[in-house]
């Protein structure tokens, strides 16, 4: 029997894939829609989805409705297994870490964070953070099919290098991949090999979890702009595939001059977005010093929420906005994106006064002046830690076989245990 369902799996293996990314990303709902998507036959489409249930990754409702005034036969829904598989999905910042298990569809099963300053050897936070996430599966049960991490740095292709990150402490180059799936191998996740420990730049995976499952879904060239902890990134979608240059460092929108005469930034320039529109740059146009608790994000969102009507957080608002506007309409230029999408202290500026940034924009680009460019703030909590998942589970979407191919070494690894 399993036999015959492997052998009819492999000779339907190209559907799939697509049909479960169709499904994880929200666009197949229903086998109909399914059906349509694929351009198959609806006893094809059946067919697929029975396999992908058989796998544990989705759910077909045996009950199929129609809604009121629909014409036709009803179709069976399709639904993630909300007791299927996750994956391991870690995110560093200056602050400390945070690491969550994360299903199909970018749904957050379980998280947990750890606060402190970041030592400058990654291998040790590599560890704790590790450590944590092989806590959360053991105490869920929860069978993990990958793991992935994002960082606060350019990250270097082929080989994974942290190549600038300046506000981690951690030195230039730093093999943080290789570290990571060391840290993975040392724990002994069941199902997790150093070969599927991914790593990416946060801002990246931000903008690929933002366009597959939030405010970037439907988007054919997104561009994402965001300051998190400390200073500011940029990311490209583009015709649905994160762009990420020849060598993974595409996109480095921090180091735009937006004021000549500004602050030193860390690249040796002067008035890059990174050091003037960050929540370091904010609290300081505000005449506040940094507190010692809550991280630079928590205190400058605290304090424009709290205290927008203040006179200098009003001028230190708009004072970031212009400069926001200004890096983001040359950015416009440059890409001519159909949608762009804010996040962290970004997404917050936008909620205070979203005319005055859309008016910069406007009135600075090309495109502004023939009809704007929609410009909205991220929708996802924790949407790096979502990104990293999706680089997790990229291998499953391409080909969901490998869970049989997993199952199979758990089965293997389980058998050469001594009894």
């Amino acid at each position: 029997m399993t036999h015959t369902r492997t052998t009819r799996l492999e000779r339907g293996r190209s559907a799939l894939g697509p049909a479960l990314e169709l499904v994880h990303t929200g666009r197949a709902p229903t086998r109909a829609v399914l059906t349509s998507e694929l351009g198959v036959t609806r006893a094809t489409a059946g067919a697929v989805a029975a396999e992908l249930e058989a796998l544990g990754l989705i759910t077909v409702d045996s009950r199929p409705t129609s809604s009121a005034g629909s014409q036709g036969r009803p179709s069976h829904r399709l639904f993630l297994d909300e007791n299927g598989p996750v994956v391991l999905a870690g995110q560093i910042h200056a602050d400390g870490f945070r690491v969550a298990l994360v299903g199909l569809g970018g749904r957050i099963v379980a998280t947990v964070s750890g606060c402190g300053t970041i030592p400058a050897d990654p291998a040790h936070v590599l560890a704790e953070a590790v450590a944590a996430g092989s806590g959360l599966l053991e105490r869920t049960g929860r069978r993990c099919l990958g793991a992935a991490l994002a960082i606060p740095s350019a990250v270097a292709e082929p080989d994974g290098e942290a190549l600038n990150p300046l506000h981690l402490a951690w030195p230039s180059g730093a093999p943080v991949r290789r570290l990571f799936r060391h840290a993975l191998a040392e724990a002994g996740i069941p199902g997790v090999t150093e070969a599927v420990g991914f790593t990416g730049n946060d801002v990246n995976l931000a903008a690929l979890a933002e366009h597959r499952h939030g405010a970037g879904r439907g988007a054919r060239d997104l561009l994402c702009v965001a300051s998190g902890h400390r200073g500011v990134g940029g990311a490209l979608v583009l015709d649905g595939r994160l762009h990420s240059g020849s060598s993974g460092l595409a996109l480095e929108v921090g180091h735009l001059t937006v004021n000549p005469e500004g602050a030193p930034c860390h690249c040796g320039s002067r008035g890059c977005l990174d050091v003037e529109a960050d929540p370091l740059a904010f609290l300081g146009a505000a005449g506040r010093e940094p507190g010692p608790e809550g991280s630079l994000l928590r205190q400058a969102t605290d304090l424009l929420r709290e205290e927008h009507q203040d006179p200098s957080v009003r001028a230190a608002a708009d004072l970031l906005i212009d400069r926001l506007g200004l890096g983001i309409a040359g950015l416009v230029n440059i890409l001519n994106p159909d949608r762009i999408i804010l996040g962290g202290l970004h997404r917050e500026l936008l909620g205070a006064d979203p005319e005055r940034l859309r008016a910069v924009v406007a009135e600075r680009s090309l495109w502004g002046r023939s009809g704007g460019v929609p410009i909205l703030p991220c929708t996802l909590d924790h949407n790096s830690l979502v990104g990293a998942a999706e680089l997790a589970w990229q291998p499953v979407l391409d080909d969901p076989l490998v869970v049989l191919e997993n199952g199979a070494e758990e089965d293997r690894s389980a058998g050469d245990e001594p009894g």
